[in-house]
């Protein structure tokens, strides 16, 4: 298991770090992980999950004959 810090995150998913607290909050992203009084992770292969379900949810581009 590899746990991703705000920075890698960040990168990842190109959201603000308020806009992430907000989406957890709102129970629509991947819950942090609290590490220790100053520092968070979050489980990568759960927001590589959540990418991946926008992904999916994106419509297919029609197909020109």
């Amino acid at each position: 298991m590899r746990l991703l810090s705000k920075r890698q995150l960040k990168e990842l998913v190109l959201y603000s770090p308020q806009h992430i607290a907000r989406l957890e909050k709102a129970g629509t992203f991947p819950l942090r992980v609290i590490l220790g009084p100053n520092r968070v992770g979050w489980v990568e292969a759960e927001v590589l999950d959540w990418l991946q379900e926008r992904l999916d949810c994106r419509e297919a581009p029609e197909r020109h004959s």
